[in-house]
């Protein structure tokens, strides 16, 4: 049987097109809802920091250092924003040189190839939003993170030291941990099958592990422990704490990328995880104490949200039920009784609450995952399993911080030190670094 050239041609496409047809995917399409739910959440975020961060923290130091951590958040956020567009973006998402299965220096941190945010258009894309948007909702998480450790440091840092250290660290330890989880298939995190949805290893044991090397190297505030150190206004402590409870839905919610089903079920996690931390660290305290405190539903809220962050989407209403529980009860006693059983000044409890909590939470994630126990991964058939992988991750995440931390705060002490005098620290911050009243008494 004789075959001409047109037949065979017409043969060998009809044997090769199913294979080429399934190796093209087809490109991304702006989706105005994703798109509008995504702004929104970047807000969300943002407004965690600012103000959220800035009334929570600052309600619980002293009247006479309000200012100098408020200032420190407005700073951060300002510096984080320019670093994140030299290079920042960059150096986190960039997967430039990546591949998977492949371990080289681009599976620890990004290439600079969209250093200055190279390549950005109003019209490239993310998924189904623009890049743009993705870019500014990624930066909302650089900016709280970093806030977050001044917790640990607050009432005794200078404030050319701490823009210094904040610059520093994002650089060397967040980025590359960022890079690591959330970059995709030839990252280190990644490849390993570590979980983090939203950011349980990268922004909270990342925050809280520095926060407690933090408050190790600079020294106890003068007169701590025996000097007695109230938060000078609570109401704004509770306040500060509502705008992170609502924010936070923006943090695990907009992880999502996408207004979705995936979205709407870290919404409602997120509530159940927070409300069940709040019960449980007040249970505890009115065990141990026989009252319940304003500030220790708040502190449980927060380590609720902290805790169920990883998890947000993949474990189910029971797991998160369980995770929040688990960790308000713990988190009462790492905050309060071995802060002060091991003597370190962590001021506002950043170890004790996001180090602990992201930590419960990172481990319960590899466990309520497994939609038999309620999760929705389905690639997580072993709990067990997964488990030992996320305790890998934790494991890599504070030895990361910890060492990198560490060598960061030495260099700053060393070169320009860290602390301020005894005498600024009894005058307080506002007035000796700042020259400003957060109150005037006249």
């Amino acid at each position: 049987m004789r075959c001409d050239a047109r037949t065979m041609l017409l043969a060998a496409t009809l044997l090769f097109a199913p294979a080429a047809f399934a190796q093209s995917a087809p490109p991304p399409v702006l989706n105005s809802g994703d798109t509008a739910w995504m702004i929104v959440a970047s807000a969300f975020v943002l407004m965690m920091t600012i103000p959220g961060a800035a009334l929570f923290y600052g309600g619980m130091v002293r009247s006479k250092n309000l200012l100098s951590v408020m200032m420190q958040c407005m700073a951060i956020t300002s510096l984080v924003t320019v670093l994140w567009m030299v290079y920042g973006y960059s150096a986190a998402f960039s997967t430039q040189g990546m591949q998977a299965g492949v371990t080289n220096w681009h599976s620890f941190v990004g290439a600079l190839d969209r250093t200055m945010l190279a390549g950005l258009t109003p019209t490239t894309l993310y998924q189904t939003v623009p890049e743009s948007v993705f870019v500014m909702f990624q930066l909302t998480f650089a900016i709280i993170t970093p806030v977050l450790i001044i917790g640990a440091f607050a009432e005794r840092m200078k404030f050319s030291a701490m823009l210094v250290f904040s610059g520093l660290w994002l650089t060397f330890v967040y980025l590359p941990i960022a890079h690591m989880v959330w970059s995709g298939p030839g990252s280190l995190l990644g490849d390993l099958g570590v979980l983090d949805f939203a950011g349980g290893t990268v922004v909270h044991i990342n925050a809280g592990i520095a926060g407690l090397v933090a408050c190790l190297v600079l020294g106890k505030r003068r007169g701590y422990p025996h000097t007695h150190m109230p938060p000078h206004n609570l109401g704004y402590t509770v306040i500060g704490a509502s705008l992170l409870w609502l924010g936070w839905f923006g943090f695990n919610a907009g992880s999502a990328v996408a207004a979705n089903g995936s979205a709407g079920m870290a919404m409602l996690v997120t509530q159940i995880a927070t409300a069940a931390a709040a019960i449980g660290w007040v249970a505890v305290e009115w065990m141990m104490h026989k009252r319940a405190s304003v500030l220790g539903i708040a502190s449980g809220a927060v380590a609720g949200l902290v805790a169920v962050t990883p998890a947000a989407g993949t474990a189910g209403p029971g797991g998160a039920l369980i995770i929040g529980f688990v960790a308000g009860a713990v988190c009462f006693f790492t905050a309060t009784r071995l802060k002060h059983k091991l003597g370190y000044d962590d001021t506002l409890d950043v170890f004790g609450v996001h180090a602990i909590a992201g930590i419960i939470g990172a481990l319960l994630t590899g466990v309520f995952a497994a939609p038999k126990l309620g999760g929705f991964d389905a690639a997580v058939t072993s709990p067990l399993a997964q488990l030992w992988i996320q305790c890998k991750g934790v494991g890599f995440t504070i030895v990361w911080s910890g060492l990198l931390s560490w060598a960061i705060l030495k260099l700053v002490d060393v070169t320009m030190g860290l602390r301020v005098t005894p005498e600024q620290e009894q005058i307080g911050l506002d007035i000796a670094e700042h020259e400003e009243r957060a109150y005037n008494l006249s």
